[in-house]
């Protein structure tokens, strides 16, 4: 399991190189650039490059070189990944060529547990050009070896993340290498290889690192692997490649989905699984010394081959390569465009969600109107019940609803004389009970008015209800378009992941010839130094031979010969005048 992280600070954590930023200051940061590219590159030793590009700074002051290096910006995500790192447990530190002006501004900023880097020498407030410092002649190796014994840790334990030529020793000592952002020369040696330029990117490559550590038993971690190697850029001195994709993809989250009161509820967004980030091949097996096997090296297929024919055999490897690296390109290009199109209709059911989201936010504040009208007129209404009660007027309809039913009865039914004679009677009793009563024209008065507040309330009930519904329709149709987005994003995710991992089965095809190329290159090299080795015999013989004709030639002329033109220049050639 990794306890300690170890960060290059330019172009790592801080975004920019502090020697160029400060290069500015004297007018020769495109000299120094120039000398930067070539050590991130691996063509200038760093300890050469380094004290060329400070000499260039002579004179340069101090307190400007601080207000510069004050304004570098943290890479993207640094400030988040580094205080997450360390909420984790990691111990974090950065191990620089850069200087401990820049250094220890950001061991202050992030809370790095350890910061090395060199010191630029000054004079009365003036750089002197000169520098020293454990990163001036020293390797980055060796300064993590030295972090790791103070932590008590075994390189396995540790983490380097870099981007330059200066880097591969350190990425070389830890048990997880980290390129990132970084030179062909780095990501050849780096285990995982990180593009994007934000450093959030590691927190995913470390989360997936701590769930392999969970899941591995201890007798799982005693056993020889072979895991699968990282998608990395690899040079030969003929051939450069791009790297294939070993992209992280983050999940396509969805909010939570609302309530609705009329509405099915919509599906969740499906997630993206990150692309799990390769292991360091590691072996903590030793043969026992009372163990002894008979293994058989495999046979050399280049054996025996001329120069010709390796020559051959390379360029014929070399159009293979050529033909393989397309078709990866291409389908890197292709996967590309598919995350693109992916991202754009994740960007989209966002959008439709958010607009859904809003529609029902608003659907429930109409909803909240309708239940307070609601209750306005149901209170109306019990109001209006209790004064009709009072005023007599309930008496008046009940009185008038039984002459009503009398009188129908009469009209519809066939009744003897005596029945109907009954029923007339009492009809009449009713209706004339009805005359002498009278509702009282106060309480009927205030009952109007309870009825026309009561109707408004309803109004508005109605009012509200309409729009609430058009609001909910308005928002099952965004839930539909997230649907259909949804639907045609998961197909283009499914063709990202599909050609993505073509694109890696191909690349390992292209390391394959990578490698048959540089096997014979090997080949062509011992070779070439067989023929040398053949003409340096052959010349050896030759001089020996000319030498003995010397030696006669000057027996002869010390016998008074006389000596031709030719005969001095080889006397002269092997020392004997």
């Amino acid at each position: 399991m990794i306890k300690l992280i170890a960060f290059d600070l330019d172009n790592v954590l801080i975004d920019g190189e502090a020697i160029d930023e400060i290069g500015k200051l004297m007018g020769v940061e495109t000299k120094i650039s120039e000398i930067t590219k070539k050590a991130m590159e691996g063509d200038l030793d760093f300890e050469t490059s380094l004290k060329e590009r400070v000499a260039l700074l002579k004179g340069a002051s101090v307190e400007d070189i601080k207000e510069v290096v004050s304004k570098i910006p943290l890479m993207k995500g640094a400030e988040e990944t580094i205080a997450e790192l360390k909420k984790r447990g990691y111990k974090i530190a950065t191990i620089t060529g850069s200087f401990e002006i820049i250094a220890n501004r950001m061991k202050d900023d992030l809370g790095l547990d350890y910061a090395f880097s060199n010191v630029l020498h000054e004079e009365d407030g003036k750089l002197t050009g000169d520098v020293s410092g454990p990163l001036v002649t020293g390797s980055k190796a060796e300064v993590l070896k030295e972090i790791m014994e103070m932590e008590k840790i075994k390189a396995e334990e540790s983490a380097a993340v870099g981007d330059g030529a200066n880097d591969v020793s350190m990425l070389e000592e830890a048990g997880l290498g980290i390129a990132f952002n970084a030179k062909p020369v780095l990501k050849e040696k780096a285990d995982v290889v990180v593009e994007e330029r934000d450093l959030k990117e590691l927190l995913t490559v470390f989360k997936e690192e701590e769930e392999k550590s969970e899941e591995t038993t201890p007798d799982e971690k005693a056993e020889d692997t072979a895991p699968e190697e990282p998608i990395a850029e690899t040079n030969t001195e003929e051939v450069k490649e791009e790297e294939a994709p070993a992209e992280e993809e983050a999940p396509v989250k969805e909010a939570e989905e609302p309530v609705k009161e009329k509405a099915e509820t919509s599906e969740k967004a499906n997630k993206e699984t990150p692309a799990e980030a390769p292991k360091k091949e590691t072996s903590d097996k030793k043969s026992s010394p009372d163990v002894k096997t008979d293994v058989k090296p495999e046979p050399n297929p280049d054996a025996g081959k001329s120069f010709g024919e390796l020559l051959s055999n390379k360029k014929d490897l070399e159009k293979k390569l050529k033909l393989l690296t397309k078709e990866r390109d291409d389908l890197n290009e292709n996967a590309r465009e598919f995350k693109k199109v992916r991202d754009e209709l994740n960007t989209s059911i966002k959008e439709n969600l958010d607009k859904a989201l809003k529609y029902r936010d608003e659907r429930d504040k109409i909803n909240q109107e309708v239940r307070k009208y609601k209750k306005l007129r149901d209170e109306t209404n019990q109001e209006l019940k209790k004064m009709e009660y009072a005023s007599g007027r309930r008496d008046i309809l009940k009185i008038q609803g039984e002459i009503d039913k009398l009188e129908k009865t009469i009209e519809t039914k066939v009744l003897d004389m005596r029945k109907e004679n009954e029923l007339v009677k009492k009809v009449q009793d009713l209706s004339k009970t009805l005359s002498e009563m009278k509702e009282d024209e106060k309480v009927q008065t205030e009952a109007a008015a309870l009825k026309e507040v009561s109707e408004a309330h309803h109004a508005k009930v109605v009012e509200f209800s309409d729009k609430a519904q058009e609001t909910h329709e308005s928002m099952l149709e965004y839930f539909k378009n997230i649907d259909e987005v949804r639907a045609k994003a998961d197909l283009a995710h499914n063709k990202f992941i599909e050609t993505r991992e073509t694109a890696s089965a191909k690349h390992e095809e292209v390391k394959a010839v990578l490698n048959e190329i540089r096997r014979k290159n090997k080949g062509l090299d011992k070779v070439k130094a067989k023929e040398r080795n053949m003409e340096s015999d052959k010349t050896k013989k030759k001089n020996m031979a000319e030498k003995e004709i010397a030696r006669d030639i000057f027996e002869k002329f010390k016998e008074g010969k006389k000596l031709s033109t030719e005969e001095l220049r080889l006397l002269q050639k092997h020392n004997i005048v």
